[in-house]
C-alpha cells in the first residue's frame, strides 16, 4: 500500500459522503494532536477527471490539517471507481470511528436502499458491513422523527439532559407523529430512562384512552406521565379482577339470601331470613361435610374480593374531561343513587354483624 504526499490545494472533500457532523471541540483536539506529534495515519483519496483528488475517508484529519495550515498531507490513492463500493467503504470506515452519529448511519443506510444508483437490500448491506439486519432496520426507524428530534440524537446509551439515545426513541417509533415527536422531546428534557419510556409508549398505544386525553397528557412532565400510567394500570387491574365461582347447588338457599343483601332491595331482607337460610342449609348437609367451608363465609369472602374500588381523583378528572354537561349531570345522579344503595346495604350488613357477634 503506497502512501503519497499530496498538496492540500489539490484535494476536495466529498460532499456526498455519509458523515457530515463534526464536533468542533473534538476537531480542535485533533488539530492540537497533529500539531504536536504529526498525522499518525494517512487519509484515503481517489482521482477525479480533472486531475484532482476527492476524499474517500479521513475528512476530520483533512480539516484539522487544513486548520493548521499544512501544505501537504499523506494519502492512500485508491483506484476504485464503483460508486457503491466507495460509499460502502466510507460507511465501514466511519462505523469504526467515534462520533459517527446514529442519524448519519440511518441516512446512509436509507440512501443505499432507496437511491436508484444503489438500490441495495437490507440483506446485502448486512453481509457487506457485518451488521445484523435488525441493526440496520432500527437505525432507519430513527428517520420517522422530525428534525427537532433528530438533532438531539446521540450515540451510546447514556441518558443525558436534552439528548436522546436510540434506545429511548425506538419505543416511540410507531406512535402517530402528533404524539411521537412531542413525547420524544419530553423524554429528552426530563432525562427519562428507557424503562419509563416503554411504559409511556404503551399508554399512548392504548385504544381505551381517547386521542383528546392523550393530547392533554402531552402537557405533563415525564414523571407525571409515569404517575398517570401507574394509576391507569392499577385501576385496570382492579376492574379486571375475576368474579369468584358460584357456590355449589346445595348452598343455593344461603346464596339466594346473601345475594338479596347485595341488592337495592336490602331493606326487605331481615337478619332472620339470612340466619334461617344458613341454619337450614347447614342442617341439610351430611355429617361427612362437617369440615367443609361455611357457605355464608365463602360468600362474604367473594363479596370482599370483587367489590370494585372507586375511581381515583386523577382517573375521574380524565373521564369528566370527555363529558358534556348533560353527561356530567347524569353521572352525578347515578353516583348519588349508588351511594344511597350502598348505605342501605351497609345498614343491613351491620345488623348481621351485630347478630353474629351476639351469638
Amino acid at each position: 500500500m503506497d502512501i503519497h504526499t499530496i498538496s492540500m490545494h489539490l484535494i476536495d472533500e466529498d460532499t456526498d459522503q455519509p458523515r457530515y457532523q463534526f464536533d468542533e471541540e473534538a476537531l480542535q483536539e485533533l488539530m492540537k494532536s497533529i500539531g504536536e506529534i504529526g498525522l499518525l495515519s494517512p487519509i484515503k483519496v481517489r482521482t477525479t477527471s480533472d486531475n484532482r483528488y476527492k476524499i474517500i475517508y479521513g475528512n476530520r484529519r483533512y480539516k484539522a490539517s487544513k486548520m493548521l495550515g499544512l501544505p501537504t498531507i499523506p494519502c492512500i490513492v485508491s483506484t476504485v471507481t464503483d460508486e457503491m463500493e466507495i460509499y460502502l467503504e466510507q460507511i465501514a470506515e466511519n462505523l469504526t470511528r467515534e462520533g459517527f452519529s446514529p442519524i448519519e448511519e440511518a441516512e446512509a443506510f436509507h440512501k443505499l436502499m432507496h437511491e436508484a444508483k444503489f438500490s441495495s437490500s437490507i440483506k446485502y448491506l448486512s453481509s457487506k458491513l457485518g451488521k445484523p439486519e435488525s441493526y440496520i432496520k432500527n437505525k432507519c426507524e430513527l428517520l420517522k422523527f422530525g428534525n427537532s428530534v433528530k438533532k438531539l440524537i446521540v450515540g451510546g446509551t447514556e441518558i443525558r439532559k436534552d439528548k436522546l439515545t436510540e434506545d429511548q426513541l425506538l419505543p416511540l417509533k410507531d406512535l402517530p407523529m402528533e404524539h411521537r415527536d412531542p413525547l420524544a422531546l419530553i423524554m429528552a428534557r426530563d432525562e427519562m430512562p428507557v424503562s419509563d419510556v416503554k411504559k409511556i409508549a404503551k399508554m399512548f398505544k392504548d385504544k381505551d384512552i381517547s386521542d383528546r386525553i392523550k393530547g392533554q397528557l402531552l402537557y405533563k412532565s415525564g414523571h407525571e406521565l409515569i404517575e398517570t400510567w401507574s394509576t391507569f394500570q392499577n385501576n385496570r387491574a382492579e376492574r379486571a379482577k375475576p368474579i369468584a365461582a358460584k357456590a355449589p347447588a346445595k348452598d343455593e338457599k344461603v346464596t339466594d339470601q346473601v345475594n338479596k343483601v347485595g341488592t337495592a332491595d336490602t331493606a326487605a331482607v331481615t337478619v332472620k331470613d339470612v340466619v334461617v337460610a344458613h341454619t337450614t342449609a347447614s342442617s341439610e348437609q351430611p355429617d361427612a361435610h362437617a369440615g367443609a367451608v361455611n357457605p355464608l363465609h365463602a360468600k362474604l369472602q367473594q363479596l370482599i374480593q370483587v367489590f370494585p374500588a372507586p375511581p381515583t381523583p386523577s382517573e375521574l378528572a380524565l373521564a369528566q374531561d370527555e363529558m358534556n354537561e348533560q353527561q356530567k349531570e347524569l353521572f352525578s345522579h347515578n353516583v348519588s343513587t349508588l351511594v344511597e344503595q350502598l348505605e342501605q346495604q351497609l345498614e343491613a350488613w351491620k345488623k348481621i354483624q351485630v347478630f353474629a357477634v351476639s351469638k
